[in-house]
């Protein structure tokens, strides 16, 4: 059996042809994810300039070197994880406002030392500050002054109407 080198040299050569379209179509993708990648991770256009070059020059270990210096969050997951801790900062401090003027206030407060609006009053049994939206101390249970839990009697009620004339018709 008679071994032919031409065509061996034809096989090797269209081996070869596509090995290096694989190899310059994985390079190209390579570039195109790093550009993808780092615009996720950077605003920086320097940073993502030299990203884009380490793997345009250097291909395989470029890729590597990439995967090392990248910043390790993407910039939304970076701006979810501050606007998780911004959340919970705000309800550790939860901040009161004087309905007036908007300054910050303490919770113990009656009046605000900025504008002098009234913004708590204090309890007549036990002299704890009251918000001034409550009908009934929560500490003590005593009702507000203004508010009369008491219905008054039917007689008074009866008396306070005024008295129906009657008409008769003719």
């Amino acid at each position: 059996m008679p071994f032919n080198l031409s065509a061996l040299n034809s096989y090797a050569l269209v081996l070869t042809g596509f090995g290096a379209a694989f190899l310059l179509a994985l390079w190209i993708s390579f570039i195109i994810w790093t550009f993808r990648d780092i615009r996720g991770r950077s605003r920086d256009p320097l940073l993502r300039i030299l990203a884009v070059l380490i793997v345009a020059l250097l291909f395989l270990p470029g890729i590597v070197v990439y995967l090392f210096l990248r910043p390790a969050q993407t910039i939304e997951e970076e701006y979810k994880k501050t606007l998780d801790e911004e959340a919970l900062l705000q309800t550790i401090e939860e901040k009161t406002l004087c309905p007036s003027c908007g300054r910050r206030i303490r919770e113990d407060w009656l009046f605000c030392p900025k504008c002098q609006t009234k913004l708590k009053r204090t309890c007549q049994d036990c002299g704890r500050a009251v918000d001034l939206a409550w009908n009934i101390c929560p500490f003590c249970g005593t009702p507000a002054p203004e508010i009369q839990f008491e219905s008054p009697a039917s007689d008074d009620l009866l008396t306070s109407l005024p008295a129906e004339k009657t008409q008769t018709r003719s």
